[in-house]
Parts: structure tokens; C-alpha cells; sequence
């Protein structure tokens, strides 16, 4: 049995409540996959997958189905806290060639920061894997035209989502996750 996806979509959430899987819940149901059974895989995005929207990804799985996701989770009690969890993905133009996924999260950043930062991780290993020179201590704008004048690296982009802990006694979570279809 092979399982290579051949589709993927990605989703985000956040969610509220009184205990930390209960916020994690939460974050899930506002995701669209609180219904599903979840694998958490590493960060291969595999060749030949397709991206789909989250509505057709959705109306392509059953509830209590098995689906493997690469996720990024965080969660807070502290008040006043910020928390932001990404998914970087980098896909290279020949299709044939396996692309990455990264995940990153953490507390006090804003979620453009932690979308640039997953976003720069995945195009970074897979530059590193399609033989483009970069320097990786320049910024990542610098990096990004690098990657675009070298023509091997077609698209690299974040699903971020970001929240404060709002509440005293309160937990707060949040997810982005890219979600397989075999």
C-alpha cells in the first residue's frame, strides 16, 4: 500500500475555553476538521499534489475518517498573551519534484512575522535540496529573488493564525495545518 496524497488544503483556526483540549477543540471545529481522526506527518509536500480549496477538501472526507496533516499548534493560559502558529510552503515549478512544508509557532510575535519566518524555513530546505545558492543570512526578501531569478522554486506563501488570551482562567489555542487527501 502506497500512501502518497495526491491532494492537499490548508486551514486555520483559533479557539477558547476553560481547559487547554478544550481549546484545541475549539481551534479545530473553527478549522473545519474537529470531525476527523488526525496524523500528524512531517513536511514533505509530495509531487504531483494539487492544492485544492478548504470547501472542496472538506466535501471530499467523511467524519471519523483517518487524515494525515502537517500541523502547527500553540496554546496559552497567560493573559494578555500572544499566540501565532504557520505553515510555510515552498512548491518547486517542476511539479514532478517534492515540495516543503514548515511549521512554526510561538508566543509575542505578530502572525506576519511567524508567516514570514515558516515561509522563508520551507523555501530554505528546499532550496538547499534543489542545489540554489543563497546566502541564508539575508533577509528573506533578498532570498525570495534569489529563488525567483534562479526559476526552480515556483511559489512559497503562509497560512498563519494568531490570538490573545482574552480571559483569566482562560486557554486559548491556535492551529494551521495543511491537510492530505490520498
Amino acid at each position: 500500500m502506497c500512501l502518497i496524497p495526491k491532494k492537499v488544503f490548508f486551514v486555520k483556526g483559533k479557539g477558547f475555553h476553560k481547559s487547554k483540549l478544550g481549546s484545541f477543540e475549539q481551534a479545530l471545529r473553527e478549522a473545519g476538521i474537529e470531525r476527523f481522526n488526525l496524523i500528524k506527518v512531517s513536511s514533505i509536500l509530495p509531487p504531483n499534489c494539487i492544492e485544492i480549496s478548504q470547501e472542496d477538501g472538506l466535501n471530499q472526507l467523511r467524519p471519523g475518517q483517518i487524515i494525515y496533516i502537517v500541523l502547527s499548534k500553540i496554546s496559552s493560559n497567560e493573559l494578555n498573551r500572544l499566540i501565532c502558529a504557520s505553515i510555510g510552503v515552498a512548491k518547486p515549478a517542476n511539479e514532478g519534484l517534492y515540495g516543503y512544508l514548515s511549521e512554526h509557532h510561538c508566543f509575542n510575535l505578530k502572525p506576519d512575522k511567524v508567516g514570514e519566518f515558516a515561509e522563508n524555513l520551507a523555501a530554505e530546505m528546499l532550496a538547499t535540496t534543489l542545489n540554489i545558492p543563497f546566502n541564508p543570512e539575508a533577509n528573506y526578501d533578498e532570498k525570495k529573488e534569489v529563488f525567483r531569478i534562479n526559476g526552480k522554486i515556483i511559489e512559497t506563501k503562509n497560512i498563519s493564525e494568531s490570538t490573545t488570551v482574552k480571559k483569566e482562567g482562560e486557554w486559548a489555542t491556535v492551529i494551521a495545518a495543511a491537510v492530505f487527501i490520498l
